[in-house]
C-alpha cells in the first residue's frame, strides 16, 4: 500500500461529498460537502493542499448494467477538470450504489431522512474511498483508471 492521504469525491449535480484517508490508507473519514458550481474546484484544491493528498479518487456512477449514464458523463467531465488543475493525480472508480449504501447506513444509524441531505454526499464519498483503499490493499496496485490531465472530457 502506497503511503499518503487520498481524497474521495462523490460528484452530484448539486453537491460534492469529500472524504479523506489517513496517512497509511487504511480508513476513510468524511471531510465536508461542497456546493457544486463556482468555486468547487478551488475549494477542492484547498482541501488537497491542507491534507497534502497524494491522489484524488472520483466515483463514477455507472448504471447497474455497467453502462455509462448522464451522471457518469458529468462525473467524468468533473474528474477531467479536476485533473487539469494538476493538484494531485486523479483516478476514477466504479461507485455503483454508493449513495444507496450511504442512505442505508444513515438510516441504520438512526438518523431521520430529513437530516440526511447535509451528510449523505460525505458518507457516499467515504464509501467510494474506502472501497478504493480496500481494493488497492488486496490487489496491490492503485485502484480504477488514472485520468490524463492533458486529455479533455
Amino acid at each position: 500500500m502506497r503511503p499518503g492521504v487520498r481524497l474521495g469525491v462523490d460528484v452530484g449535480t448539486a453537491r460534492i461529498g469529500v472524504a479523506r484517508s489517513d496517512l497509511h490508507g487504511m480508513l476513510a473519514t468524511p471531510v465536508e460537502t461542497i456546493p457544486r458550481g463556482d468555486g468547487d474546484l478551488r475549494r477542492l484544491g484547498e482541501i488537497v493542499r491542507e491534507v497534502e493528498a497524494i491522489e484524488i479518487i472520483v466515483g463514477l456512477p455507472l448504471a447497474l448494467s455497467g453502462r455509462q449514464t448522464a451522471s457518469t458523463e458529468d462525473a467524468l467531465a468533473f474528474a477531467h477538470a479536476l485533473a487539469a488543475e494538476r493538484l494531485a493525480p486523479v483516478r476514477t472508480v466504479d461507485e455503483r450504489l454508493s449513495t444507496v449504501s450511504a442512505h442505508a447506513a444513515l438510516r441504520a444509524s438512526g438518523r431521520s431522512s430529513r437530516s440526511f441531505r447535509p451528510v449523505v454526499d460525505q458518507v457516499a464519498a467515504v464509501i467510494i474511498l474506502q472501497h478504493a483503499l480496500d481494493s488497492e490493499r488486496s490487489a496491490e496496485r492503485p485502484p480504477g483508471a488514472l485520468i490524463d490531465p492533458d486529455e479533455g472530457a
